[in-house]
């Protein structure tokens, strides 16, 4: 059996709710075209995200909506029923209790909607982070996890969402070209360099491809996928995202890690593939999670005492 997926990376507009809704309805109409039948789009995509952190309370409560009856997940889902396609997209959160959160809702033609809300969330200090993994079935008999981001940074979160029985982790992000003080990773790319992509394609591509974007990713990315034997659907931001440039490089990842479609293109772009779901059936990954030891891994639920929360984590000069 095999399933057509596809990874969107685009520029949101900060703030435009619309104006991203409708990029969205554009991709998933050429994705639906192609038949594909799970369409993955950016962290936060729907909201813009970078510019959230200069947000107080007041203003991201205004810009916040309830999964459950929202307004752009009732979108999402009449798309996903008049399209016959299932949809991932991101947004910020309201919760019943006024809580906020960075969340990923994925909705499904049969009507259901799932959501994740990021583990690893730092953008903002009004943001809670989530406490749960998210796996759910789909009509394809095919299991999906969601893990935002950072979440994707820390094996531990992949390793249980591949427990937990996911075949396909997608994995939205806003990353690549971030400034960060450790000379190692990425990095900030010159914003003239992206004004400039039509003139000069070929040096911001360049950029994107090299160790602040493609690189960077490369140097884990796609261990995530091989070591638990699932495949990954990356859905990245591109182009100005506040004061960085995001690189793009959606790719789709087979239980071996290898990329079966991925893009470097300096603007919005979808990539497709067909999963052929056979490899899941024997791999790798999954022979190792047969090796576990789960009696030596008690060490991994105590504090060491270099626990930070996640601001500090991701902005206390530590890296990204």
């Amino acid at each position: 059996m095999s399933i057509r997926v596809a990874s969107v990376q685009f520029e949101s507009n900060a703030g435009n709710k619309s104006n991203n809704l409708a990029i969205i309805k554009r991709f998933v109409e050429q994705a639906a075209k192609q038949q594909v039948k799970i369409i993955v789009f950016p962290e936060c995509c729907i909201t813009g995200y970078f510019f959230l952190r200069h947000l107080d309370e007041p203003q991201l409560q205004e810009l916040a909506e309830p999964v459950e009856n929202g307004n752009s997940c009732r979108q999402l889902l009449e798309l996903s029923q008049e399209y016959d396609i299932t949809i991932g997209a991101g947004l910020i959160e309201r919760a019943d209790d006024g809580s906020l959160y960075n969340s990923y809702v994925v909705t499904m033609p049969d009507g259901t909607l799932h959501s994740h809300r990021k583990i690893h969330t730092f953008v903002s200090q009004h943001l809670l982070c989530g406490d749960q993994y998210t796996v759910f079935d789909t009509p394809y008999n095919v299991k999906l996890g969601i893990l935002v981001c950072y979440d994707n940074n820390l094996v531990e979160n992949a390793r249980i969402t591949a427990l937990q029985g996911a075949d396909v982790i997608l994995a939205p992000h806003q990353t690549g070209g971030c400034r960060s003080n450790d000379p190692n990773i990425m990095g900030i790319i010159d914003r003239s360099l992206w004004d400039n992509r039509k003139t000069d394609p070929e040096t911001i591509e360049k950029e994107f491809k090299g160790p602040k974007g493609r690189g960077w990713l490369l140097r884990w990315l796609p261990s995530r996928a091989h070591d638990n034997g699932v495949f990954y659907i990356f859905s990245n931001g591109v182009g100005i995202d506040d004061d960085e440039i995001r690189t793009g490089n959606a790719m789709i990842i087979d239980p071996y890690g290898r990329i079966l479609s991925e893009t470097w293109k300096a603007g919005d772009d979808m990539v497709i593939a067909d999963l052929d779901m056979s490899l899941r059936n024997d791999n790798t990954g999954q022979r190792w999670i047969t090796a576990r030891r789960p009696d030596l891994y008690k060490p991994l639920t105590v504090p060491t005492g270099r626990e930070l929360d996640m601001q500090a984590a991701r902005f206390g000069g530590k890296g990204a």
